[in-house]
């Protein structure tokens, strides 16, 4: 039973991958940073470190992919500010792995939500703005 369900989640998130924005691509990385901060909490709390270290690397690699993946030609402090962040999130997610502390992992995913809870908060028409800048530029 486990097998398909796995299955079809996996289905599921490849469905919605292949029909999603940029925007909601981000989203979708930010729930999956928080997601493997919380699973990572639970197995720090088990005492299951070989669990602990799958997902807070998990966490550490999404992470790490949202910070390579901003655009510093968008003219404002935004993109290099939220560079900083993340860096120091993911400097983090390693302190919490080496020291099995999840008050550390508490930080990280308040950090993330604060961050996807300013992107959700990105006004529709801002995003097809820019959704058709990208596509220009892009020779779309």
């Amino acid at each position: 039973m486990n097998a398909k369900l796995k299955g079809y989640t996996k289905g599921s998130l490849q469905t919605r991958v292949a029909g999603a924005d940029p925007y909601q691509l981000v989203q979708m990385l930010m729930a999956g940073v928080l997601e493997n901060l919380n699973y990572a909490k639970g197995a720090i709390q088990r005492k299951d470190l070989e669990k602990k270290s799958h997902y807070l690397s998990k966490a550490q690699a999404i992470v790490d992919s949202l910070r390579y993946s901003l655009d510093d030609t968008a003219g404002s402090d935004a993109a290099g500010n939220l560079r900083e962040l993340y860096m120091y999130m993911s400097a983090r997610i390693t302190d919490a792995s080496i020291e099995l502390d999840v008050d550390i992992i508490d930080e990280v995913a308040r950090l993330m939500l604060d961050i996807k809870g300013a992107w959700d908060q990105i006004p529709m028409e801002q995003r097809d703005v820019a959704m058709n800048q990208i596509q220009q530029a892009s020779g779309a």
